[in-house]
């Protein structure tokens, strides 16, 4: 039976990961609240995923030192998607690696779901939605980036 944790890393809030049924310690996909976003930096995802996420309530002082990233060689072997509803509401539906499905929720204004190796779909609930949907690249098309469930 799947349950929701919320975890705690010393006094920092941690969204809700939901694991793999069928097979133990796999991280299956991270599901952040809105309401869960605080002044505190708050990493979404595992340093170890291809997806970075993180939250934090700025300030209107907060400012970042002007930076780029270096270029590193990288290797990543599956798509990771994340799902931030910016307006609206979806139900959103996960499947775990055997194909059944694994959990169910509404995802509303502000939330984010991040899906690592789940199966996925979206229903959407209210009319004018709207989301960003991130992905890891490149992209090479359906037929080589989906498998279909059903």
């Amino acid at each position: 039976m799947l349950m929701a944790i919320l975890l705690l890393r010393g006094d920092q809030k941690m969204p809700e990961p939901i694991y793999s049924n069928c097979e133990e310690g796999t991280l299956m996909l991270t599901i952040n609240r809105a309401w869960e976003i605080s002044e505190q930096r708050t990493d979404v995802t595992p340093e170890s995923e291809y997806l970075q996420i993180s939250t934090k309530i700025l300030s209107r002082d907060t400012s970042f030192r002007a930076h780029k990233h270096n270029p590193l060689d990288r290797h990543t072997t599956t798509t990771q998607e994340a799902w931030i509803i910016l307006k609206g509401a979806i139900k959103a539906k996960f499947w775990d690696l055997d194909d059944t499905v694994l959990h169910e929720t509404i995802l509303r204004d502000g939330d984010c779901a991040v899906v690592y190796k789940a199966g996925h779909s979206f229903e959407v609930l209210q009319e004018g939605t709207v989301l960003y949907e991130v992905k890891n690249g490149p992209y090479y098309g359906q037929t080589k980036d989906k498998t279909f469930i059903d």
